[in-house]
């Protein structure tokens, strides 16, 4: 059944007139919201009251959530068959639109009415007759596909829709663009996954994860509204050109009650970052052994006297034991809180065996109260409380456990050996000199800051993408800002290759610090490419029983098209060879990207510039290049290109994680994959 014309369809003028008419309607509905806003104007104008500018800024939020420029409004339509329900027909698109009788005129796509346009088979119709797909341009019908549900001998075989293969073969252009016309059954149950579980999502590459993640993020913001329009929801991505890639894909759903972040950039704002560790020395402070060491240390500064301690109030003396301190410091350090809070459990429980003590002197009770106030209020009493357990704070414990070796060698006993504290060591810094933080730091220094004083910032929900790329501390920081653990973790663990990276999806929930008894933690897996061609997802799979040997290799939709072009060229012409194919890459393709080791970069660049072929340094560059961007390949994952030459996949094999990066580099192309060579391709290829 293939897609016809849209001007042959019986339908087409019919539906033409009614994307024309929700076009009207939304803008009816944009002139509303822009009177209802000038009215707030004009109230805090004349009020200026607390309550008139909350109105005015739910107002004008109302408006601009209807501002959606030249989007396609609707990409489908759901006919209920009649047999089975009340035969009601809805169309689908990107938000609620509703004419001046408040009649739906679309169905915005996170309601549940609209859950079998997504998910609906040949086996299983969910109730429906009819489901059409329309391909747009803005308003313009340009064809129509329908697929008549009651009739299943009509779609068995079908395959994938011609109007999703033309979406998911559409040329990229720099920027992620929604999938909101073109989510599968698979990635739609993921999306609309209940707000309060930790939801691992393993994917290998072009299955969506990202984009899931992405709208799963807009689907909890629709559906649990009122709750995450305040404590919003963190979107935390590899690198900031990541980022800037996946950026603009939220605001097209209407959606800004969000924020997006790295790691680093979530911390860096309070830490200037002047040093840089060894890689063994990165690799180590992300360890989650780290956090035991900082709680050792943290609890070493609590210290209980030797001698028994006389606190004198007026004419009485009472007397705390050592081992009545030590105990109540056990019991306060052993509460669900941060330490400094905790401290104050701590006293409480001391003025306890003060009471208990006055008490058993036979005291009346009006005594034994005004004599605690008096042993609370004394000085010897602050006193003793400021010497046993003293006020914590983040910076200066991370600097003691650095640059103290003695109290790292209390707090990593049985922990670390001799040669990583070695490796963690280093001098603390002058009178007057900032300290030299370094990138892991950031993590020690977060981690610190919960056990001395708690976090300050949580979210509603947490989306993590490429989360095997995180070290077992990083996980520990985006873990504590979930909110009752409600998180979605995004990623593929054979494309982990970053220093310190995760090897399972049971370490990462590990390291997560998921209380289990508080929050479900579930799987899922996306094992259905919709990206990269299928001969170029096969060809990359070789790669999986070395990498990664327990993952599910993924299969694409995409059986047609070429395999890999393979060139081999001599070391000093290799560079030439390169501007070559990326040249006629961009005669025939929107964007092209050149993948290589850091090592390659500044050659290739010189050989573009001299073959006349204008390229973006994305180690300079947040952003991707208009037609051509040469990328390390350490940054390129999550990134996605209509052509991609890989440029000596030996170079890429010698680096940490090697085979893994390689992996990710010849899984970014949507059309065409060259590989230019000069020594020999590792062996699985």
């Amino acid at each position: 059944m293939a897609m016809s014309e849209a001007a042959a369809h019986p339908d087409f003028e019919i539906e033409q007139a009614y994307l024309h008419a929700a076009r009207r309607s939304l803008e009816s509905m944009q002139q509303r919201a822009e009177e209802t806003l000038e009215f707030g104007e004009r109230a805090v104008r004349e009020e200026n009251t607390a309550e008139a500018r909350i109105a005015r800024a739910h107002l004008a939020d109302r408006a601009a959530s209807l501002e959606l420029g030249a989007a396609t409004l609707c990409f489908g339509r759901i006919d209920e068959d009649p047999l089975v329900s009340d035969g009601d027909c809805w169309y689908v698109g990107r938000r609620h639109i509703e004419n001046a009788d408040t009649e739906p005129v679309v169905v915005d796509w996170r309601v549940p009415v609209a859950i079998p346009f997504y998910r609906a088979t040949a086996a299983d119709a969910q109730g429906l007759a009819l489901r059409r797909r329309f391909t747009c341009e803005a308003d313009t019908l340009l064809a129509i596909f329908d697929e008549h549900l009651d009739d299943p001998e009509s779609v068995v075989g079908a395959g994938l829709p011609d109007p999703l293969l033309a979406e998911i073969e559409r040329s990229r252009t720099g920027e992620m663009a929604d999938i909101v016309a073109t989510i599968a059954a698979e990635q739609d149950e993921i999306i609309r996954a209940p707000l309060a579980e930790c939801l691992i999502v393993q994917g290998g590459p072009g299955t969506g994860k990202t984009a899931v993640g992405l709208h799963r993020a807009a689907f909890l913001l629709f559906e649990h509204r009122e709750e995450l329009s305040s404590s919003r929801v963190l979107v935390v991505g590899p690198n900031r050109m990541f980022l800037n890639y996946v950026g603009n894909v939220l605001p097209s759903l209407g959606e800004t009650a969000v924020t997006q972040s790295t790691v680093q950039s979530l911390l860096d704002v309070k830490y200037r970052l002047r040093g840089k560790d060894s890689l063994a020395c990165h690799v180590l402070k992300g360890d989650l052994r780290m956090s035991q060491v900082l709680r050792r240390a943290a609890l070493d500064k609590l210290r209980a006297p030797t001698e028994d301690v006389r606190l004198p109030v007026g004419a009485r003396t009472v007397t705390l034991r050592p081992e009545q301190i030590a105990e109540a410091q056990q019991d306060a350090a052993s509460r669900d809180m941060a330490l400094n809070d905790a401290r104050r459990i701590f006293s409480q429980l001391l003025l306890r065996e003060v009471k208990q003590e006055l008490v058993a002197r036979e005291l009346g009770e009006l005594q034994v109260d005004e004599t605690v106030g008096a042993v609370r209020s004394s000085a010897d009493f602050k006193k003793l409380v400021a010497r046993t357990w003293p006020t914590l704070g983040a910076v200066t414990l991370v600097q003691s456990v650095l640059s103290n070796k003695a109290l790292l060698a209390r707090a990593s006993s049985g922990l670390l050996d001799d040669e990583e504290r070695r490796l963690l060591h280093r001098s603390a810094a002058r009178k007057g000199e900032p300290d030299k933080w370094t990138v892991a730091d950031l993590a020690l220094l977060d981690e610190a800051q919960e056990l001395c004083g708690g976090v300050a910032t949580q979210y509603g929900h947490v989306v993590v993408d490429e989360a095997q790329d995180l070290s077992a501390m990083a996980l520990r920081v985006v873990g504590r800002r979930a909110r009752k653990g409600s998180i979605t973790i995004l990623g593929d663990i054979a494309q982990a290759t970053a220093p310190g990276a995760q090897e399972s999806w049971d370490d990462v929930v590990t390291a997560l610090g998921i209380d289990v008894a508080e929050t479900a933690v579930r799987r899922a897996e996306l094992t259905v490419g919709y990206r990269v061609p299928g001969p170029i997802l096969d060809y990359a799979n070789a790669l999986l029983p070395i990498t990664a040997p327990d993952i599910t290799p993924s299969t694409s939709v995409r059986h047609a098209g070429p395999g890999p072009t393979i060139a081999f060229a001599k070391v000093d012409e290799r560079a030439a060879v390169v501007a070559e194919a990326v040249a006629s890459s961009a005669e025939a393709f929107r964007t092209t990207g050149v993948i290589a080791a850091a090592s390659e970069l500044d050659a290739l660049l010189e050989a573009l510039r001299e073959a006349g072929l204008e390229a973006v340094d994305t180690r300079t560059s947040e952003a991707l290049g208009a037609t051509i961007s040469v990328v390390d390949a350490t940054a390129a994952k999550g990134l996605e290109f209509d052509s991609v030459v890989v440029v000596e996949p030996a170079a890429l094999s010698e680096l940490p994680n090697g085979l893994r990066l390689l992996y990710v580099a010849l899984t970014r192309a949507v059309q065409r994959l060259t590989i230019v060579h000069s020594a020999e391709l590792p062996a699985p290829l």
